[in-house]
């Protein structure tokens, strides 16, 4: 007959063990989820500053007289922002779910096929509130700008 050597000691020195390297592994899988929605958010606020800030730079950069523009088409709004008086503008506007900018002749009409992609949104408005303040919104949200020139 064979004799079990193990004593009560070394079995409840490995269940420790065994309890410990378990909570390890509980608390590394939680440490991780919280990790992966930190960064989730920072990159929405990330593409949130990313989007708005975009449109205001480019229209504060090109603040000329009656330089901000909104073109209604059936597709939706487009912002237009002229480049001083070179007769043209770059045109800001949403494309098969992502808010896209081209730049060409103020008359001619916008180009998605050279459109550069600022990013993605799935609502794009445009709104003149009267005294030069535009407001757009977006996935991102609403913001206002006031063409200081507009007035």
């Amino acid at each position: 007959m064979r004799q079990d050597n193990r004593s009560p000691v070394t079995l409840m020195t490995m269940g420790i063990a065994g309890f410990f390297l378990a909570g390890f592994f509980l608390l590394v899988i939680f440490g991780a989820q919280v990790y992966q929605e930190i960064v989730g958010g920072q990159a929405q606020n990330n593409h949130t500053r990313e989007l708005m800030g975009y449109l205001i730079t480019c229209a504060k950069a090109n603040d000329s007289e009656g330089s901000v523009m909104i073109l209604e088409r059936e597709e939706g709004p487009v912002l237009v922002i002229a480049d001083g008086d070179s007769g043209y503008a770059f045109r800001i506007y949403r494309h098969e779910g992502a808010l896209v900018e081209d730049y060409g002749a103020l008359e001619s009409d916008p180009n998605p096929g050279v459109a550069m992609v600022i990013g993605e949104t799935e609502i794009f408005e445009v709104e003149d509130r009267g005294d030069g303040t535009f407001a757009v919104t977006t996935d991102a949200g609403v913001v206002l700008f006031h063409a200081r020139s507009g007035a």
